[in-house]
């Protein structure tokens, strides 16, 4: 008859009495870790957003649409008739012996983009002629201007330029359609 070697550990014994030995308040105390941890973490998350959202509606800081609508000239009648606009004036030089290019530093200001079914606002106050409307329906473009229209604004005929497109939403990686953009 062979007997079965003895061992000093026994597996079994100490399987039982491992689970014997734990107790429910352990479980509990990790549960806690894990919602504390996780609290701290949303707290943490909520400051950040607080501090960085802290955007002004000040003509120095631009940090949304709305700003730019209310500081076009005639609000109203943009909203209304077209889209609001930053306005960047800037001139280029360029010299062909030695060929440098120089430019000025750009003058940012607000303006607003008519639809071009909506023209007749300009001729009707007689800051357009009919003569000017033609040549810039034959080019298809459209009119935008800065300044409030009762003080003689800056009207110029503007052309749509789509070749680049809005590098914003076309990013890398983005899911959907290039949304399309309203016809002036």
């Amino acid at each position: 008859m062979k007997r079965k070697p003895r061992y000093d550990y026994d597996y079994d014994q100490e399987r039982s009495n491992s689970s014997a030995n734990k107790s429910p308040l352990k479980g509990m105390l990790n549960y806690t870790k894990i919602a504390i941890i996780g609290g701290i973490f949303i707290l943490g998350v909520g400051v950040g957003i607080g501090f960085s959202s802290t955007a002004s509606f000040t003509p120095e800081n631009v940090a949304s649409r709305e700003v730019i609508d209310r500081s076009a000239p005639n609000p109203e009648l943009c909203a209304q008739f077209g889209a609001s606009s930053v306005v960047t004036d800037v001139r280029v030089f360029v010299t062909f012996n030695p060929f440098n290019v120089y430019v000025t530093q750009p003058v940012m200001q607000p303006g607003c983009v008519l639809r071009s079914n909506n023209w007749a606002i300009l001729e009707k106050q007689n800051l357009v002629t009919s003569a000017q409307v033609n040549e810039c329906k034959n080019r298809m473009n459209t009119f935008g201007f800065t300044g409030p229209l009762e003080a003689k604004p800056r009207i110029d005929c503007i052309y749509q330029n789509e070749a680049a497109g809005n590098l914003f939403t076309n990013q890398p990686g983005s899911v959907g359609p290039r949304p399309q953009t309203e016809g002036f």
